[in-house]
């Protein structure tokens, strides 16, 4: 997230991908670091045991939002 929030303080537009387990930590630290704003790119839990076809499917869950944070749409 802080590596995010540098990007985005250069207005890099900047998807940050987390898994549903961490979606509350996300959106803790979005508002310590004061970027309220950051909208992560959510995918499901887990991700670190899954097969190769399972992660394709996790990156096609995730490609589609990250193009709608990059474009700057909500």
């Amino acid at each position: 997230m802080h590596d995010a929030a540098a990007l985005e303080e250069l207005g890099l537009p900047t998807a940050v991908i987390i898994t549903t387990e961490f979606e509350r930590e996300a959106a803790m630290q979005r508002l310590a670091l004061g970027f309220a704003d950051l909208r992560p790119v959510v995918v499901e839990h887990p991700i670190s045991t899954l097969s190769e076809e399972a992660l394709r499917a996790r990156a096609a869950q995730a490609a589609p939002q990250a193009v709608s944070v990059w474009l700057g749409r909500t």
